[in-house]
């Protein structure tokens, strides 16, 4: 979206809660959506304030702002909306919020920045392994860091592909610990530990510092805030690149 409130025909459909941005495009190309009485064309830049935008000839509301959370996720917490078993959830820590959902997932024992929001269209771009978005983490580990960190940096073959880490560093910390850093933009399935457990490394505690432009800063675990407005435009421009 532009400082003048411009956007595209599928996003701003997508923004005012009618559809996701792929069935926005189905909509356009199908010609149910008009602009100032005129067939809308995909990938049109509109004015969603001034322009008369209808579906089906019903004219379609503003967008609406969406919610956006970073929440310092603690470990034996679970990502999920419930858990049968009765075991706390991310949601048991955030205000009640139509529509929230998270963006990518931590498992029970992964620490850190965990995002949420109520666009869901901007949570699968932000998720989808197209997008490429950097993850950064800081594992506590046992074993030999610095071979590990050597091999990480050619490249660590995993049963689902290899991983290729954009940056990689190991820190000493004193009675055979490490701190193991690695910034990956994979984004698969428990990947950080799966890569440790390739390189002999025994994690003790993993912490998600940074999900692309948002970093995980003071804030406590269990706590949680919203997203500036610096961080919303830099997530903004990462959904419309995606």
């Amino acid at each position: 979206m532009s400082d003048d409130g411009a956007m595209r025909i599928h996003r701003a459909l997508a923004r005012a809660g009618v559809a996701s941005r792929r069935k926005a495009e189905e909509l356009v190309a199908a010609g149910r959506v008009m602009v100032n009485g005129a067939p809308a064309r995909t990938g049109q830049t509109v004015h969603p304030v001034i322009d008369t935008i209808t579906l089906d000839g019903r004219r379609v509301g503003a967008p609406v702002a969406p919610v956006w959370f970073v929440l310092h996720k603690p470990a034996g917490v679970l990502t999920s909306q419930g858990d049968p078993r009765g075991r706390r959830t991310v949601f048991d820590l955030l205000p009640h919020t139509p529509g929230l959902a998270y963006v990518g997932r931590l498992d029970y024992l992964t620490e850190g920045v965990l995002l949420f929001t109520t666009d869901g269209d901007a949570a699968h771009r932000l998720t989808h392994p197209s997008s490429e978005i950097e993850r950064s983490y800081s594992a506590t580990v046992r074993g030999d860091a610095l071979t590990a960190a050597r091999h990480a940096r050619r490249g660590v073959m995993l049963e689902d592909g290899a991983v290729h880490p954009v940056a990689v560093d190991a820190i000493a910390l004193g009675e055979h610990l490490w701190r193991f850093d690695v910034t990956i933009r994979e984004g698969r399935n428990r990947e950080v530990r799966r890569l440790c457990e390739a390189l002999d490394l025994e994690v003790r505690r993993l912490v998600r510092t940074r999900f692309g432009p948002i970093t995980l800063g003071a804030l406590a675990p269990g706590d949680h805030r919203p997203l500036t407005a610096t961080e919303q435009r830099a997530i903004a421009a990462l959904t419309e690149s995606a």
